[in-house]
């Protein structure tokens, strides 16, 4: 684990290839999955770059307070569902676990957050994103998923990013996608939770 403004080096799909390749996939499905993610970096070194159109390399984190074994979710304005924090990655990001650690502390309000430095899991999606010039395009999301503990009685704050922000049981979630089911599974197996 490392404090949340920790930041690597150089380019940020660079960065996403040394981590992905380096990472031990809890299962084959994820591996799977990661040797898509590295072939994806390798054919389209800017994914990283929100001006991509053939997708976007996105980091997030799930938030989560051991002692009271929750898990903070936000209320993502645009798609109307309870997702972890996350989103794009910015020009000042220098590595995935930065872009991750920025946006827990963006969207939660939490400045004191551990990053796990592994990912917790992988999930490429779908989505309707914004172009520079305002227009919209169908893309897919590479989202690399992180692990952010709250140090114990942490309030969250909710920003402009989210149209609510709670805390809910880790075995108690509300209705969400399979992939926030599965990350928080993913959260109480590495907190041994």
């Amino acid at each position: 684990m490392v404090p949340s403004n920790t930041s690597g080096a150089g380019n940020v799909s660079d960065d996403a290839r040394a981590l992905l390749s380096a990472w031990a996939a809890p299962d084959p499905g994820q591996a799977s999955l990661r040797r898509e993610y590295v072939d994806f970096i390798d054919r389209h070194p800017d994914v990283h770059l929100r001006s991509s159109r053939v997708g976007h390399l996105t980091a997030s984190a799930l938030v989560v307070d051991p002692g009271e074994r929750t898990a903070l979710l936000t209320l993502h304005p645009t798609v109307g569902r309870w997702l972890q924090t996350g989103g794009h990655i910015e020009p000042l990001d220098t590595s995935m676990l930065a872009a991750a650690a920025r946006e827990a502390r963006e969207e939660s309000g939490i400045n004191d957050l551990t990053m796990h430095a592994q990912p917790l899991r992988l999930d490429r999606h779908e989505v309707s994103c914004r172009a520079d010039d305002g227009s919209r395009t169908s893309l897919h999301h590479w989202d690399v998923q992180f692990l952010a503990v709250a140090a114990p009685g942490s309030v969250a704050v909710i920003s402009a990013e989210s149209d609510d922000l709670r805390w809910w049981p880790l075995d108690g979630l509300p209705t969400v996608d399979d992939s926030v089911t599965r990350l928080a599974r993913a959260a109480a197996s590495r907190l041994g939770l």
